[in-house]
């Protein structure tokens, strides 16, 4: 089972995709990580990595399309998440060809459909546990009384500098413009399905759950 979770910046997208990795046992491809790792893997494709990314130039699409089809030629456990990519046409289309070539393919595209409004009261509100990820919210989700994860037990929280209204309007206007083309691309393709990513965690997860097993 291979899916792609689309969604604005702060739809709930990562504490969905560490769900489905805790009870599916499904392996999570963020973009993020996987340049991360090869950063510091000291493999040819990793020592590119490392210059781009010293040099602050953004890394290419073929660079990232390389690291996957690493990830897709050792295990697959329950399947994979793609967690921020694709993010264009171009890198949709990109990754549809290397699952074909690997004699794969995706089986879903959830898109997590928030209102804007109410996701920017979401977001200028949450903040996240340094330990874990675990994600919290000043008003649905607050840090314990106690100071402690309840996943990992930190007493260290952060909250991301661009969790602010401003930045987050201009994320949500490169979302739109850049990758929200990907629904209708989806939609043709008989991939895409919805859900109400503004609904409680678990509803959400149970909605997920629902496309996955049809």
């Amino acid at each position: 089972m291979n899916i792609i979770l689309l969604g604005p910046p702060g739809a709930g997208k990562g504490t969905q995709a560490r769900r489905l990795v805790e009870e599916r046992g499904m392996i999570q491809l963020s973009t993020g990580d996987m340049l991360r790792d090869a950063r510091s893997s000291g493999t040819e494709i990793g020592q590119k990595v490392a210059a781009i990314m010293d040099a602050g130039q953004l890394v290419t699409d073929e660079i990232v399309i390389g690291l996957i089809e690493e990830k897709l030629r050792g295990d697959h456990g329950g399947g994979f998440i793609f967690d921020g990519f694709p993010r264009t046409l171009g890198q949709a289309d990109a990754l549809r060809d290397l699952m074909m070539k690997h004699a794969t393919h995706l089986d879903a595209v959830i898109e997590m459909r928030v209102d804007d409004e109410a996701l920017v009261q979401r977001i200028t509100a949450r903040s996240t546990c340094g330990g874990c990820g675990e994600v919290y919210n000043d008003i649905t989700k607050p840090i314990p009384d106690d100071g402690k994860c309840s996943n990992c037990g930190s007493t260290e929280f952060k909250r991301r500098a661009d969790d602010n209204e401003e930045s987050l309007k201009t994320r949500l206007m490169e979302y739109y413009k850049k990758t929200s083309p990907l629904i209708g691309y989806y939609y043709a393709l008989g991939d895409h399905f919805a859900v109400d990513g503004l609904a409680e965690i678990d509803a959400v997860a149970a909605q997920i759950g629902a496309v996955l097993d049809r």
